[in-house]
């Protein structure tokens, strides 16, 4: 009964993002001005390692938490 309705709630869930793509500016895009005035004050490479710090900290945490549990499925397995 459950699976019936998962994949019509997926569908719209998905409509309702498209949707709310439409909603972006259709003008001049090339131009933001917060990215521009990072660039000039040369800030936009710390915000480029902060964001690399975060993904890299994320990546390591979830590899390490996979070990962790295939370690423990094996020592599961073995008993």
């Amino acid at each position: 009964m459950h699976k019936k309705i998962y994949k019509p709630l997926f569908t719209l869930l998905a409509c309702l993002m498209a949707i709310t793509l439409w909603a972006q500016p259709t003008g001049d895009t090339s131009k933001v001005e917060m990215a521009d005035r990072f660039r000039a004050d040369g800030k936009i490479y710390v915000v480029i390692a902060v964001l690399v710090t975060i993904l890299l900290g994320l990546f390591i945490y979830v590899i390490r938490l996979d070990r962790k549990i295939t370690k423990l499925e094996k020592d599961f397995n073995n008993k």
